[in-house]
């Protein structure tokens, strides 16, 4: 799965990249996660454009967004059949650029953060599908999706599911939502190479999504790794032993776990 990634080339480089207009100045970003709005580019009247939107699908027929979680990821292989995707595949395809996401692999005694990142060192696009949600007072959110597809050999035994790429090539087609059919494009989504992408551990830092900086990528070594297992053993101990603080009631809040 995509559930967090980073986009850290300089944003002239992703212009020339993926061809759009206009010249946005934007900061590096080393942990991007869910809800977060995210660099995006669609196609609107015939020119590739950049935009912002926000990271996590809402499907344009959702009533209340309270009662609906968000799909951060779309598996390319139901991507035809499913409604919350079906539309988007077919008229709103776009594309998201990025450096490396990262991805934990679940161990006996714990998941390993890892940072998985191109092997050429080059920015790469993952495949992605919008929505626009309207509201019942006119306000609308743009959002989006990532789209996965099976891990390659060498990404399957850190997990299952990767994001899909599309490569240079195939920027126009995916985006061509006039000419290209949806059936045409899924069959752009399929795992890369193998050896398209490295990897190497990271601090748990990365956990917390409030973390963004360029340490988060750094590969960290075995007494850092070890350090941070024994700093998790006393945390687990201290929170076991700490006592209970009793309930206290709190009037009710419609809107608690709002995202709007």
């Amino acid at each position: 799965m995509c559930g967090r990634f980073v986009i850290t080339s300089p944003p002239e480089a992703i212009r020339q990249l993926f061809g759009y207009e206009e010249q946005p100045n934007f900061p590096p970003r080393y942990n991007i996660a869910p809800t977060q709005p995210i660099p995006a580019v669609i196609v609107e009247n015939d020119a590739r454009r950049f935009v912002l939107l926000r990271w996590g699908l809402m499907p344009g027929w959702v009533k209340d967004p309270r009662q609906f979680t968000l799909l951060i990821n779309a598996r390319a292989e139901t991507v035809l059949e499913k409604p919350a995707f079906r539309n988007a595949m077919k008229r709103r395809r776009c594309l998201v650029p990025a450096d490396g996401y990262y991805e934990w692999q679940t161990l006996p005694s714990r998941k390993r953060p890892l940072f998985v990142h191109p092997a050429d060192g080059q920015p790469v696009a993952f495949a992605a599908l919008a929505e626009t949600w309207c509201g019942p007072n006119g306000e609308e959110v743009d959002t989006v999706a990532i789209v996965t597809v099976a891990a390659s050999a060498d990404l399957a035994p850190l997990h299952h599911r990767m994001p899909a790429l599309i490569v240079p090539d195939d920027f126009s087609r995916w985006l061509d939502c006039r000419e290209v059919s949806d059936r045409e494009a899924v069959q752009m989504l399929v795992p890369p190479p193998e050896g398209t992408f490295a990897w190497h551990e990271v601090s748990s830092a990365v956990n917390a999504t409030a973390n963004d900086d360029a340490r988060l990528v750094a590969a960290v070594s075995d007494a850092e790794i070890a350090a941070d297992a024994k700093a998790r053993e006393a945390a687990k101990a201290a929170k076991k032993s700490a006592p209970r603080p009793r309930p206290t009631k709190t009037a009710a809040n419609s809107d608690q776990g709002s995202l709007f």
